[in-house]
């Protein structure tokens, strides 16, 4: 019998059906989702609207390749560029959000001729080999992947980066939000520092917002409370709301030729399905408002609540740091109380629910961490 590779420590849960904000596992036990599988639910499981959107598309054409016209492909262009302000950005879309940050460096050497990458404590920007590189975990770093040509700053030290950024860099890649290191927020000084630093020396700004964009924020993207552009911004997670696709939003100083970029899957019409579907919904449900607005009412609720150490974080990407190991707390919430929720590091618990949560889940998830922070002490 054949056996599955041992890649993820695995909960003890098989949910075999989702609506909303809650899933059901094989027993019939209901669980509140507050993670979304790593941020990746947008709109709320099985929305009526998607599973119509793409039951449709998959009964007309599921997939065929970038040799062909598909039109799906315009229409996401579109109305990600009017929704996300960036109408005069090109959208090159593939897979992944690994994919995207590595298309994005891809891209930026290309374009100034340059190998160097600037990229900065805790990163994470994905698992392939460029991205990989300017990952700030070597635990996941294999000899193979070059990295001789990344050199890490700390995170949010305007100071640092003015002098590290130098003339050399073909790039500068940075999550608005930190997720995997734990929900730090970029702030403004340090991403104005980066933009201008990049404006003298030529090096390319990618803003990563494959977790912590598609309205996650409370922003469409959450460079954009800094009031900053950035050349690349790349994409993932939330745009599919499940399907896998990713994609990069690229400035007009950069000029396309065939053969720069390539990719089989990309813009499938499935995927291309999925993401209307996601940004219609958002755009009908007024989404990213909800995402302020629970956000600051679980912020408000988990601050009444006490006994962290540092709660950040924006809109619905939130990360409760606690002076102790998490991982009992978080077991507890799961098994005790049926709540998904994640982790950053050992300490911080983190919360990436979809965009349409409600008040009746956020009370619901603030009575349980009461009680568990109550027999915790």
């Amino acid at each position: 019998m054949a056996e599955l590779f041992n890649v993820y420590p695995l909960n003890d849960v098989e949910p075999v059906r989702a609506l909303g904000s809650y899933l059901w596992d094989t027993r019939g036990d209901r669980y509140l989702d507050l993670y979304g599988g790593h941020a990746v639910i947008s709109v709320g499981h099985t929305h009526p609207r998607y599973v119509q959107a793409l039951t449709e598309q998959l009964n007309r054409i599921s997939f065929y390749s970038n040799s062909v016209r598909i039109p799906l492909q315009q229409e996401l262009a579109d109305k990600l560029g009017e929704m996300s302000e960036h109408p005069d950005y090109a959208l090159f879309l593939c897979n992944s959000g690994a994919e995207a940050n590595e298309n994005a460096l891809k891209l930026a050497s290309f374009h100034t001729g340059r190998k160097k990458v600037i990229a900065f404590s805790k990163a994470f920007h994905g698992r392939t080999a460029g991205a990989v590189a300017a990952t700030d975990n070597k635990a996941i770093v294999a000899p193979v992947n070059y990295s001789e040509h990344v050199t890490f700053l700390p995170f949010n030290d305007a100071e640092a980066a003015q002098q590290g950024i130098t003339d050399e860099a073909c790039a500068v890649i940075v999550e608005g939000i930190q997720g995997v290191g734990g929900i730090q927020v970029a702030s403004d000084a340090f991403l104005q520092t980066l933009r201008k630093r990049c404006d003298e020396t030529g090096a390319v700004l990618i803003l990563d917002g494959v977790q912590c964009g598609y309205g996650r924020s409370g922003k469409f993207f959450s460079h954009q409370f800094s009031g900053i552009q950035a050349d690349i911004i790349s994409m993932a997670k939330g745009m599919g709301n499940g399907f896998p696709i990713g994609g990069i939003l690229i400035s007009p100083k950069f000029k396309a030729s065939y053969g720069l970029l390539g990719t089989t899957f990309g813009g499938n019409h499935l995927a291309c399905t999925a993401a209307i579907a996601v940004l219609d919904i958002m755009r009908d449900e007024n989404l990213i408002d909800n995402a302020t607005r629970m956000g600051e009412y679980l912020m408000n609720g988990i601050r009444q609540i006490g006994g962290y150490k540092e709660l950040r974080g924006r809109g619905l990407m939130i990360g409760i740091e606690y002076d102790f190991p998490v991982e009992s707390l978080r077991n507890t919430l799961l098994y005790d109380h049926h709540i998904f929720t994640g982790v950053a590091g050992k300490n911080t618990v983190r919360l990436l629910p979809s965009l349409a949560v409600g008040q009746a889940e956020a009370d619901q998830f603030l009575e349980a961490l009461s009680v568990c922070l109550a027999v915790q002490s």
